[in-house]
């Protein structure tokens, strides 16, 4: 027998059960009994618990890891000193910038590779220096370019009757017109290189990774926070549903006159118009979207960004629909909360790898 309708109703009248279709999913269920006319016979509603609680705790070593990186090493092998650094910046793409001697053109494509596969995402420069020691660095002057630079800018001066005294350390500081003369790098060299750019990427990851342990910190914590709000919401549904519900009724009488309001078509409609301004689909999908942004952020591997921010972005569509049906101040301002949390929560996530 169903609860809330009488014994042998079913044998005085044809009642037709209406069952929300979120009753298994959603948590909320609502039964609606009505007779062969549409009038409801009851109408229950049965709302879950609050939310689990929300284990923001590390179940795994692994970790976030900030874009934003930074690593230097100095190397010394004979009269050479070599000096590496290892930046980053923030990028949704991998995009490599180097400044290297020019003898070392034919190991970019090595380098390249290299930095993609140990750095993963961001905006990358790598700069490598090498000095000799006993200032025997081979350099050669470009004379037709420098000539030409010379001719051009003299010929100008003279037209304009400007002084001359200046040009030739000009030039001199122009691209291309003191050029550097090194030979092919030996294996030696490079093997020392390479020793080198591996000890700056250690130093660069691990600034990476202390940078992005603040940020796991923050991200749990903010999680955290909207997961919680969820919980104060529930105090405030009833009372809204009850003011609702009077509202409605009181503009109805006024307009059409007490008398003249049919109460069990209008219990009907009111039905319809709380099934609309529902929020249980909203909080039942904010709660999972928050507990698998933890999941993300514990599995085993170290590019995360992207699919986290798919992820505060499903939360903040169903941030946005509890606000626009919330039909109530106090839940209004948890709404603004959650939002000031969601905002902190992408700002996080555009940094991380």
């Amino acid at each position: 027998m169903i609860e809330g309708c009488r014994p042998g109703a079913y044998r005085e009248i044809t009642c037709m059960v209406i069952v929300d279709r979120r009753m298994s999913l959603l948590g909320i269920s609502e039964i609606r009994v009505l007779n062969i006319n549409g009038l409801p016979i009851f109408a229950s509603r049965y709302y879950q618990p609050s939310p689990k609680p929300l284990n923001i705790a590390r179940k795994f070593p692994f970790m976030l890891l900030s874009m934003t990186g930074y690593g230097r090493s100095t190397k010394m092998f004979g009269s050479k000193t070599i000096t590496v650094e290892l930046r980053s910046l923030n990028s949704k793409f991998t995009d490599i910038r180097m400044k290297i001697p020019s003898n070392f053109r034919e190991k970019e494509h090595f380098l390249r590779k290299f930095l993609t596969e140990e750095v993963e995402r961001g905006k990358i420069d790598l700069s490598i220096e090498v000095k000799s020691l006993s200032g025997d660095d081979g350099f050669g002057l470009n004379a037709p370019l420098f000539k030409k630079y010379y001719q051009a800018l003299v010929g100008l001066a003279d037209e304009v009757g400007g002084d001359k005294d200046g040009i030739i350390a000009a030039i001199l500081r122009v691209p291309n017109v003191i050029v550097s003369e090194e030979g092919d790098v030996d294996e030696d060299g490079w093997g020392n290189i390479q020793e080198t750019i591996k000890e700056a990427l250690d130093n660069f990851n691990k600034f990476r990774k202390a940078e992005g342990m603040a940020m796991e910190k923050d991200l749990r914590l903010r999680v955290s926070n909207i997961h919680d709000s969820l919980k104060e919401v529930d105090p405030f549904e009833t009372g809204r549903v009850t003011r609702l519900r009077n509202r409605l009724k009181k503009n109805l009488e006024e307009f059409m006159g007490k008398e003249n309001v049919d109460e069990n078509r209008f219990e009907q409609e009111v039905l319809f118009y709380l099934e609309k301004i529902d929020i249980t689909e909203e909080k039942v999908r904010l709660a999972q979207h928050c507990s698998f942004f933890i999941e993300q952020i514990d599995a085993d591997k170290t590019s995360k960004g992207r699919k986290l921010s798919f992820i505060s972005q499903e939360m903040g569509r169903e941030i946005n629909t509890l606000g626009a049906k919330a039909y109530s101040v106090e839940i209004q301002r948890i709404v603004v909360r959650m939002k000031d949390d969601l905002e902190k929560i992408k700002e996080q996530v555009a940094n991380s790898v």
